[in-house]
């Protein structure tokens, strides 16, 4: 699991799946009929059990928060919700969603608030949950920084260990660190990984229990995490004193137990 309130998939996501049926130019060609776009419309506002509707799940448009465009010209919408952009213009927030997909022919990157604290800190306790970001692995420079994102791909792990572990006790140290590397480790087969022990590869994270935290958030998601100081993978030291050392000595891991 990851440790956030919301989700992130596609805006397309809002759309039942029929939409697509026959790939992505088929799903352009619906969402310009306008017959099939009523269609479409009312599927999206009924409640129904036949697909996941994650716009009705959400509650309300304030709660899609818009985070990657692919065209130039829709760009500057990343980080506004669907209800301020559908109010931008002037239009109601189910076709502003066939537009914005349609106007940009991608999913558009979206995040979606669906979930509550205190069902995330009862995730966390189970005991047989692992960790993981769900997310790309991306540094806050460059082209990155003019899409959003979703905070857990620079703060899942930091957020775990800051807010959930040492703030707020929902686990303890010892046992979050169990979820984050041996048991993921184990569920996977990943041979000689996940553990501290002679002979396995020395994959080792060092930081301070008392300042690790996130600092991503959902309006600056680009922000890096705090804490950790040192990171060896394979046994060579990548990271010294929070500065990356310039090495790269990471393996592919092809299926369970096979490195190279």
């Amino acid at each position: 699991m990851y440790t956030y309130p919301a989700g992130g998939t596609g805006l397309d996501a809002s759309m039942p799946p029929w939409v697509w049926d026959g790939g992505r130019e088929a799903g352009y060609k619906r969402l310009q009929d306008p017959a099939t776009r009523q269609k479409i419309a009312e599927a999206i506002r009924t409640p129904s059990n036949d697909w996941e509707n994650l716009y009705m799940l959400a509650g309300s448009p304030d709660r899609l928060l818009l985070a990657s465009f692919r065209t130039e010209k829709l760009k500057p919408l990343a980080g506004k919700t669907l209800a301020e952009v559908a109010k931008m213009r002037g239009k109601d927030p189910v076709e502003t969603i066939m537009d914005l997909v349609l106007e940009d022919r991608s999913r558009i990157g979206t995040i979606y608030f669906l979930m509550s604290e205190e069902n995330i800190k009862k995730q966390i306790r189970l005991p047989w949950v692992s960790f993981g970001s769900d997310a790309a692995s991306i540094a806050p420079e460059g082209n990155v920084l003019r899409s959003s994102a979703h905070p857990r791909a620079y703060g899942n792990f930091a957020r775990l260990l800051g807010k959930y572990v040492r703030d707020e006790k929902v686990i303890s140290l010892t046992e979050a660190i169990r979820r984050l590397t041996g048991l993921p480790a184990t569920n996977l087969e990943l041979d000689h990984r996940g553990f501290l022990k002679p002979g396995m590869f020395a994959d080792v994270v060092v930081f301070d229990p008392k300042t690790i935290a996130d600092r991503a958030t959902f309006e600056n998601p680009h922000q890096l995490s705090v804490g950790v100081k040192d990171v060896f993978v394979n046994g060579v030291q990548v990271l010294k004193d929070g500065e990356h050392t310039g090495t790269k000595p990471g393996r592919a891991l092809w299926g369970p137990g096979k490195t190279k």
